[in-house]
């Protein structure tokens, strides 16, 4: 096992990685205020893991309730919000019982924003079952649903207690989903790390085959990186947008085609080469690294072709993105590999350009 800490003060948190985690009973109770858990889950990962996890805590000694919510981004809304808030009035959950998010981010984004949001206020725990999840959603505090004009626009910053990243649970992952993962991995070499981006291109194969020490580096890494961000700038007001590399157009997409039809990081990762395409107009990318780009979300068989939606229909979406400030579209775009920037100030034409590829 390896860990790692998201340094913030009274709030830090570890982030434990490694394979088994789920049975390890002695990584949980110490954050727990009393015995008592709610379970939040979905359809797909509850025959999987929610016996195996219960059977833990409850040889602890602790008490768990089980709500097992439908599957899908589709479902990532007020309607199932209310299934958590129901199920907890209705055992009568107090402020001093954790909520654990067992599944990926749609599981973890909707169990915290119903952590920060039940009694003003309940501490929960993020036991991320995919690799996106494992490397992007569950750390750093992001929570929130959708709404059915964009994405992520309802929600709160608020930490978990902990992170538990099982890798065996990437085992059972569809390779579809594995592949979205990869988009948000990625992502991390492109923005602030040159020489992971590099490790990535020499090891993309051993990630793809499941290579458990590769897994291992680069959950590790991925989580390192975005630790550092999060401790700097908790709330996105600067450095954390940077994140979003890919996700203004990616969330475009995601929206236009209807939630959950394209995966969030299928999304970012023609949103990623959207990005690319615009920085090489600008001469901040040269060609040879938009091939690398390329070649890698290739490589990790994520699709590279936005869907032909029109400049008009992607500005019109993309003015939904929660970066836009007094009006204007700010993106995140790269300036040479492991090198990126979040600005408003590129060509207009030169981005109609690109979104109408």
């Amino acid at each position: 096992m390896q860990t790692l800490k998201v340094a913030l003060a009274e709030r830090s948190y570890p982030i434990h990685i490694g394979r088994n985690l789920i049975t390890e009973a002695n990584l949980i109770l110490p954050h727990l205020k009393r015995k008592h858990v709610a379970v939040v889950t979905n359809t797909t990962v509850a025959p999987l893991y929610l016996e195996k996890l219960t059977q833990t805590l409850e040889n602890a000694g602790v008490k768990v309730i089980a709500i097992v919510l439908p599957d899908g981004e589709a479902h990532k809304n007020a309607q199932t919000l209310n299934l958590i808030y129901d199920a907890l009035l209705q055992n009568r959950c107090e402020r001093n019982t954790t909520l654990i998010a067992l599944g990926g981010g749609v599981i973890g984004d909707l169990t915290g924003y119903a952590a920060a949001t039940y009694l003003r206020g309940v501490p929960f725990i993020q036991i991320p079952t995919t690799l996106l999840s494992q490397v992007d959603s569950s750390v750093g505090g992001k929570t929130g649903i959708n709404h059915p004009l964009g994405k992520n626009m309802i929600g709160a910053f608020y930490q978990p207690q902990l992170v538990l990243a099982d890798i065996d649970t990437l085992q059972t992952l569809p390779a579809r989903e594995f592949s979205a993962g990869m988009a948000e991995v990625i992502k991390y070499g492109l923005i602030r790390d040159a020489q992971f981006f590099d490790w990535l291109e020499a090891n993309i194969s051993q990630l793809m085959d499941l290579d458990e020490a590769a897994l291992t580096y680069a959950i590790y890494r991925s989580c390192e990186n975005k630790a550092e961000v999060v401790a700097r700038d908790e709330h996105e007001n600067g450095e954390r947008a940077l994140l979003n590399l890919g996700h203004t157009f990616g969330h475009a997409i995601e929206n236009a085609m209807g939630y959950g039809v394209w995966l969030h990081g299928e999304a970012v990762a023609a949103g990623t080469m959207m990005a690319a395409d615009l920085s090489h107009r600008m001469n901040w990318l040269t060609a040879d690294e938009v091939k690398r780009i390329h070649a890698i979300l290739s490589a990790a068989n994520l699709p590279l072709n936005p869907p032909k939606l029109g400049a008009e229909k992607y500005l019109d979406l993309m003015q939904l993105d929660k970066k836009v400030a007094d009006g204007k579209i700010r993106l995140v775009l790269q300036q040479g590999i492991g090198k990126s920037v979040i600005t408003s100030d590129y060509h207009a034409e030169k981005l109609k350009e690109t979104l109408s590829l």
